[in-house]
């Protein structure tokens, strides 16, 4: 990409930024809003432990299902590399989110239309990604530093190479409909809606926020290679956001909307040169 690609996507970005720490005060640390702040909507998850397991064993069961079946159709097209790894992983969040649909009509004879954000929760989407935006850099940044004082390795995520990388246009935009669509959904439902929803009435609240935003983040780094290591508290941070962001407005599609954002906003920083 041109230069004056990556400068204008930078100077979006500080934008986007700095409109984000002035939401962050007005909204969330400013005396005002903290005054202001009500009772959470969120309804308590009452269901016994059994329920939650079957919850865990619905998603676990679609994900392993389609990532096998993929395995095998990959054999037969003798498919390799990025596409293969790709379609690998396409699958298994197609069968994760499979797993949390089954669960839902199972468990409670709902759809998933119940997920889809109104105007007013896609503004609090919105508003949740511009916020996070700050809180990420910062902790990118020192995240980064320290790494880099203990020797360790600083690589982006494997995902943010293949991006980087990506020489067909379909391999690419399957790239962005899972970054910008099927992950953002599917990982919400199962951390946010799932287990941060379950551990909230079940410990205490810096745990049940902390536990599912390091097991999301976990999932991010390739632990083999260490690649993808400075995202890991990064991560952690995001989740947090939308946990919080989840549990303000009661309603998944806020952090489903503010994860899309996010994904979507750092698919362009990779494609206009900025982060690679």
């Amino acid at each position: 990409m041109p230069t004056s690609a990556a400068t204008i996507a930078g100077s979006i970005e500080l934008v986007l930024a700095g409109t984000g720490l002035v939401l962050l005060w007005r909204l969330v640390l400013s005396p005002a809003a903290r005054a202001r702040r009500a009772p959470s909507p969120l309804a308590d998850w009452t269901a016994p432990i059994s329920e939650f397991l079957f919850f865990i064993v619905f998603i676990l069961a679609g994900s392993f299902v389609l990532a096998a079946a993929s395995s095998l159709a990959l054999r037969q097209l003798a498919w390799r590399g990025d596409a293969a790894t790709v379609f690998t992983g396409a699958a298994a969040q197609l069968g994760m989110l499979g797993g949390v649909a089954l669960y839902r009509l199972r468990a409670d004879r709902t759809s998933l239309r119940a997920i889809l954000p109104d105007r007013r929760i896609m503004l609090a989407g919105a508003a949740t990604f511009l916020m996070s935006l700050p809180l990420l850099m910062l902790t990118a940044k020192g995240s980064e530093f320290i790494l880099e004082q203990l020797g360790l390795p600083t690589d982006k995520q494997d995902l943010v190479h293949m991006f980087a990388q990506a020489d067909s246009k379909g391999l690419l935009a399957i790239m962005i409909t899972l970054a910008v669509i099927i992950a953002p959904l599917t990982e919400e439902l199962v951390f946010r809606a799932g287990l941060f929803r379950y551990a909230r009435t079940r410990m205490p609240r810096a745990l049940a926020l902390l536990l599912p935003a390091v097991f999301f983040a976990s999932l991010h780094v390739n632990w083999s290679t260490l690649m993808g290591l400075a995202s890991l508290v990064p991560l952690v941070v995001l989740a947090m956001v939308f946990s919080l962001a989840y549990e303000r407005t009661g309603h998944i599609g806020t952090s489903i909307v503010a994860h899309a954002l996010f994904n979507l906003n750092t698919v362009l920083l990779i494609l206009s040169g900025i982060v690679i």
